[in-house]
């Protein structure tokens, strides 16, 4: 039995089926926003949508499990979605489920928040995807899209 695990960049098969390949990067961008505020607000999946553009749509299954509905390269997938690690106010870890929705895809990520301050926060978003295209450039995005989306909120709440 081969134990032996793919390494960074290597193909990876998926039982004699077909081949992919896994992209990874990480980003890293600070938020002026308290690191528990930061947080709760990464904690609301079913907001994912308004931040990462990827994510469509994401329904709760419990409290660790989501489905998530992902548009790629003009395609639609639908995958599950599982939180294996949650660290108040430092780390989130999820990746996804193989399952008949998207059996040929894997993804998995880590977002990690470390405070700079009492009302400034580093957010860490790493990512690793089969899904291909961009991951680099798509991070970036996605954290820019979370920063404005919370420093909005902590504004708009302040003037009230």
């Amino acid at each position: 039995m081969n134990t032996r695990g793919p390494t960074p960049g290597e193909a990876m098969s998926d039982k004699g089926n077909k081949a992919w390949t896994v992209d990874a990067a990480e980003r890293s961008i600070a938020v002026k926003a308290s690191v528990a505020a930061v947080y709760q607000r990464w904690l609301a999946f079913e907001d994912y949508p308004r931040f990462i553009t990827a994510i469509k749509r994401v329904r709760k299954l419990d409290a660790n499990h989501f489905v998530a509905s992902l548009g790629f390269n003009g395609k639609q997938y639908e995958t599950t979605l599982e939180v294996m690690l949650r660290v108040a106010e430092r780390r989130l870890a999820w990746r996804t489920l193989a399952d008949h929705r998207a059996p040929d895809h894997f993804a998995a990520g880590v977002v990690s928040f470390t405070p700079l301050s009492d009302r400034s926060t580093c957010v860490t978003l790493k990512l690793s995807s089969s899904f291909g295209g961009a991951i680099s450039a798509r991070i970036d995005k996605y954290l820019h899209n979370f920063k404005r989306l919370i420093e909005a909120e902590i504004h708009k709440s302040e003037r009230l």
